[in-house]
């Protein structure tokens, strides 16, 4: 029941954001797909997956497999609410590639992975994403201080 509430309430976030997204027009376009394709595209997926999220079809065991929110719960959300703040500060001064390292450290960190499949799986997600989204798709983004190891 949890995961269907939290469903709904993201489906109407997306929902809002995409109204504001629509009509936002940069300046100037420094990428190919322009500065508004990568949000909409983002919450179109987040759209998706919480849509199966509120019409899949509910099975007794899945109910009972669902946490209580107790303090554990909550302590877990208010650290991934603060490790996205954290994230969202830290990535234009240290950059793509390290912010999301720590960050995906942190969430595996925080869900139950050992030291070194956070940090593998860290490095992994972050250099991979970079090289989809600078090569695969021509956006730039903030390298931070590794910005002297480009050239």
């Amino acid at each position: 029941m949890h995961d269907r509430l939290f469903a709904g309430c993201t489906l109407l976030l997306c929902l809002a954001l995409v109204v504001v997204g629509w009509a936002y027009q940069a300046p100037f376009a420094y990428e190919p797909v322009g500065p508004r394709a990568f949000p909409l595209l983002l919450l179109a997926l987040i759209g998706c997956a919480v849509l199966y999220q509120l019409i899949r079809p509910s099975t007794g065991q899945h109910a009972q497999a669902e946490p209580a929110l107790d303090r554990h719960v909550g302590r877990k959300i208010a650290l991934c609410v603060a490790a996205l703040l954290l994230y969202a500060t830290a990535f234009e001064w240290l950059g793509f590639i390290p912010s999301s390292v720590l960050f995906a450290v942190a969430m595996a960190r925080l869900y139950g992975a050992s030291t070194w499949q956070s940090l593998i799986g860290g490095v992994v997600i972050a250099v991979g994403l970079y090289l989809l989204f600078d090569f695969g798709l021509d956006v730039p983004l903030p390298l931070g201080p590794i910005a002297a190891l480009e050239n």
